[in-house]
């Protein structure tokens, strides 16, 4: 199936090709080829940032920032609502727009649109009800008052995989919060962040508040926003690996960061789970966005009793989904980002072979145009193998057996990051207890999706810092101000 050749307005690749937007004008255009994952082919053309234009987008947001503090809070929760409204009105040209820049299906793409909006809608209601504090001290010296205020400009930096989703989680809290963004999307899916810019406008947002640039020169464009003293805050959605060297970078000058990682996450079965549902979740938990998600699993750890009933079920389902184009309406498991990304996909897979792995399905790269990887299955797959051990981001399960409690919460445990974990069990209260002892950040017990705009976003380890999302993902962008009252 070709790409779609008539579209409507959001639809439209071409129609957020204009250029940089930058104190609520377009500005140049030009330099980022935007490709299709399911040909390889042109989409659109975006504009490349070069520093100094970073720097005019540093100003536009220096410009808007008194203006946008001062704004009361009901007036930013207004524009948010008005935003959550135009992107649901909008929802089905934007998940066009995401499958043809992204490659994922259109259900997922749908769905992404749904929960990015969600995002400010939550963060126009939490705007109006920023906390404070007021208390006495115990000494009964003076009084304790506690006011929150914006952190100052913020640099967004969002990963491809949900270029609408990601944008939202932080845009939404800044924006609450009374700070002015600069978002930096990925270059391989700038038109949906394009897109959202221009809903933005439409809603009310003042010129400067939000500004949005792509670069092929991310690490230069980036620094230089980071050094300058304007900046105070730091978003990052990505590898681990980028991020320790954005944490690097961002201590040259003290400014405070958010960093949601990366992700190897563990999915446990035990014996006394239901397996239809244990099937169901691991469906989703694996194959949301093809598996190109931090939250995915990554490795599948069954208990002996019921290993080879799962691997069979999950070997069926995965076997039957429909491969093709994102925005084809029967297709369910999308192409990868790139060819790079296929390579690692493979390289993984191959690896895992070679230490005695068996495919029960999938296992190769698809010899068709585009960017595509079938939906594979591993059992046997060794515990030294590579994949175990790195961020698959793609549409692989590695199946591994286990015998007690104790080997699973040591199994799900060996790993750098700490990022997100699932659960399937009859018994709430082994649930519980073995949560407690899983080193991660988020948990799905009897769920294979756990993402919420009202609930907090983040991982321990390798796999992060702070937390987005929920009455917290606001606190990201504030400061703390203590006042010590004695009347």
């Amino acid at each position: 199936m070709t790409s779609p050749t008539k579209f409507s307005g959001y639809a439209d690749p071409t129609l957020h090709a204009e250029g940089l937007y930058i104190g609520g004008k377009w500005h140049g255009g030009g330099g980022i080829t935007v490709k299709d994952p399911s040909t390889g082919n042109s989409l659109a053309e975006v504009a490349d940032a070069s520093v100094e234009d970073a720097m005019r987008a540093v100003g536009a947001a220096e410009a808007a920032a008194c203006g946008w503090r001062a704004t009361p809070a009901r007036q930013r929760s207004e524009i948010l609502h008005r935003w959550f409204q135009l992107m649901t009105k909008h929802g089905e040209e934007l998940a066009t727009l995401i499958a043809l820049e992204n490659g994922k299906a259109l259900p997922d793409a749908r769905g992404e649109v749904a929960y990015a909006a969600e995002f400010f809608r939550w963060y126009g209601e939490e705007a109006a009800r920023i906390p404070g504090e007021y208390r006495h001290t115990p000494s009964g010296s003076h009084h304790i008052i506690v006011d929150h205020e914006p952190i100052g400009i913020a640099v967004l930096i969002t990963p491809w995989n949900f270029p609408a989703a990601m944008a939202t989680r932080k845009i939404g809290p800044a924006l609450a919060a009374g700070c002015t963004v600069i978002l930096k999307p990925a270059s391989e899916t700038p038109l949906t962040a394009y897109a959202m810019a221009r809903l933005g406008e439409e809603a009310g947002v003042p010129a400067g508040v939000v500004n949005v640039l792509t670069t092929n020169r991310p690490a230069a464009v980036t620094n230089a926003m980071l050094a300058d003293p304007r900046v105070r805050k730091l978003s990052f959605t990505g590898s681990t690996l980028v991020g320790r060297t954005l944490l690097a970078e961002a201590a040259k000058s003290v400014v405070s960061c958010s960093m949601e990682l990366g992700g190897n996450a563990p999915f446990i079965v035990f014996d006394d789970a239901d397996l239809e549902a244990a099937l169901d979740g691991a469906m989703v938990a694996k194959m949301r966005n093809a598996g190109e998600a931090c939250t995915a699993a990554n490795r599948f750890y069954v208990q002996a009793g019921i290993h080879d009933a799962f691997v069979a079920g999950l070997t069926s389902r995965m076997a039957a989904l429909k491969i093709g184009p994102g925005y084809d309406p029967a297709s369910q498991c999308g192409p990868m980002i790139t060819p790079n990304a296929v390579r690692k996909i493979d390289r993984l897979v191959s690896d895992a072979i070679a230490g005695g792995a068996r495919p029960t399905t999938g296992g190769k790269p698809l010899a068709e145009n585009g960017y595509f990887y079938p939906p594979t299955v591993l059992h046997n797959v060794p515990q030294g193998a590579a994949i175990a051990k790195e961020e698959i981001f793609g549409p692989v399960a590695p199946v591994y057996r286990f015998e007690s409690e104790d080997e699973a919460i040591r199994l799900a445990n060996d790993t750098e990051y700490g990022l997100a974990a699932y659960i399937y069990t009859g018994d709430l209260k082994r649930a519980m207890r073995v949560g407690k002892r899983l080193e991660t950040g988020m948990l799905g017990i009897n769920r294979g999706l756990m993402s919420d705009p009202a609930a907090p976003f983040g991982g321990v380890k390798q796999s992060g810092l702070g937390r987005e999302g929920g009455v917290t993902g606001i606190l990201e962008y504030m400061e703390a101000k203590y006042y010590a009252v004695q009347y």
